[in-house]
């Protein structure tokens, strides 16, 4: 009997020596990446050591669940951790499972519950600040109110005013600045340059306030409910201990980076298809009107919005924000056909998944009902990986899903966003694949009677 050997691994044309793929990676990382579906179910960058791309729906599926426990996080989460400091987000192995363990409660249903009515006031206090016929940059307007939810959902009364406003600004700029160092070699980041020496200080002072509210709270002894108690009570199953001041900053700034940068890209991008798509946002409204009437969406209601949460899922697809997720080999490993060598960089595309003809039909309409239980039985398995699957699957699902339509569902009630004419919408990928731009005019909604 002959064995055949399987096809070699294709390589992505356009690499250069030393530079690998980084020009066209920075000219524009989303269309180099969505081009690399045209290779096959495996393919070979340079960033400027090699990396094996997964492009197969199954093979992804593979890597992330049947394979999960064998591999590492990667270069991407590895760099993440170098910047941030080590957290769930960015921990693999044995360490993974045992901080997602000590954190799994703070992200409890009887958590959550309580969160959504702190998100909600959150909303409400950013829109009764617009004005009728104002002009919003709407992801601006996101990220703030993504910072403000945080806080009050991690910080409740742990933290004043004048603190989180810094805060706020300090994240914006390692918001700003972790995707850059994350595709960048590590010695780009240690040059004396003015952005790296911002970012540095912006790190370092939110870590110095996130520190400042842990001991406070600890030294108080007080219980305020918010997600920074939770933290500081959370013990390892294994040994008792509770987390370090260090350890809660380095999650709680993974969070915030992670966690903002996310919420306000979908927001935004929701946003957009509702003002690009009438029909849809009627329907939303219908759904809305009925639902709620005149009182204000509680944790109770978003199981009963199903359309919205169709409108939200649709969003995820088309505009997935996460476009380049990477794990390591830590042995010799086999994915479907191929043998990889231990060591091997691994990276699948979420944007580029999602947008792939043959998986969904007409990729690029904003269709909700691809959604309806009948249409999602064609779905291949591993096409759709909104929150990542396996071990290292999105620890705050259940937080982002009640975030998002919270958030949603407060605006879209009482303010309709429309367009400004003359603007080129398109996607950017930074931290996360944002609007390039998005200028939307805000006018107050008149419910149906």
């Amino acid at each position: 009997m002959t064995i055949t050997a399987p096809p070699p691994i294709p390589k992505a044309a356009g690499s250069l020596p030393l530079l690998g793929h980084a020009t066209p990676l920075m000219r524009d990382n989303l269309a180099f990446i969505a081009s690399l579906r045209s290779y096959g179910p495996l393919v070979e960058i340079r960033i400027p050591k090699p990396m094996i791309v997964v492009n197969d729906p199954e093979l992804i599926r593979t890597m992330l669940v049947d394979l999960g426990p064998t591999l590492d996080k990667g270069r991407f989460f590895e760099k993440m951790g170098q910047l941030l400091g080590d957290s769930v987000v960015t921990a693999a192995g044995s360490e993974h499972v045992r901080k997602r363990r000590q954190l799994q409660p703070a992200f409890r249903h009887v958590e959550i519950t309580r969160y959504v009515d702190l998100m909600r006031e959150q909303v409400t206090a950013t829109t009764a600040g617009w004005k009728p016929g104002e002009v919003l940059d709407v992801r601006e307007v996101m990220v703030k109110l993504s910072l403000d939810m945080l806080a009050a959902t991690v910080f409740s009364s742990s933290i004043d005013k004048e603190a989180f406003d810094q805060l706020r600004r300090d994240l914006s700029v390692v918001m700003n600045g972790v995707g850059t160092r994350i595709m960048l070699p590590d010695w780009a980041e240690r040059l004396p340059l003015p952005a790296n020496r911002r970012f540095t200080a912006a790190r370092d002072a939110v870590r110095a306030t996130i520190g400042n509210a842990v001991d406070k709270l600890r030294d108080s002894g007080r219980d305020t409910g918010d997600m920074l108690s939770l933290l500081l009570n959370a013990e390892d199953e294994e040994t008792g201990e509770t987390l370090t001041g260090h350890q809660i900053c380095s999650e709680i700034l993974t969070l915030a980076v992670a966690g903002t940068e996310t919420t306000a890209s979908v927001l935004s991008w929701v946003l957009y298809e509702l003002a690009r798509n009438p029909a849809v946002g009627e329907k939303v409204h219908a759904e809305l009107d009925g639902v709620l009437g005149d009182r204000p969406v509680t944790f109770e209601d978003l199981t009963r919005l199903p359309y919205l949460g169709r409108v939200i899922t649709e969003a995820l697809r088309l505009h997935h924000t996460g476009w380049l997720v990477t794990r390591r080999t830590l042995d010799r490993t086999r994915i479907g056909e191929w043998e990889i060598p231990a060591g091997t960089e691994l990276a699948y595309c979420q944007h580029a998944l999602h947008r792939d003809p043959e998986l969904f039909p007409d990729p690029l309409k904003f269709d909700p009902d691809r959604w309806l239980d009948e249409n999602q039985a064609r779905l291949a398995e591993g096409a759709f990986l909104p929150f990542g699957a396996g071990k290292h699957k999105c620890i705050g699902d259940r937080f982002a899903q009640s975030e998002l339509t919270t958030a949603i569902a407060t605006i879209v009630r009482d303010w309709r966003l429309e367009l400004t004419p003359g603007q080129t919408v398109r996607p950017v990928a930074r931290a996360t694949v944002r609007p390039s731009t998005l200028l939307m005019t805000a006018s107050p909604r008149v419910a149906a009677a």
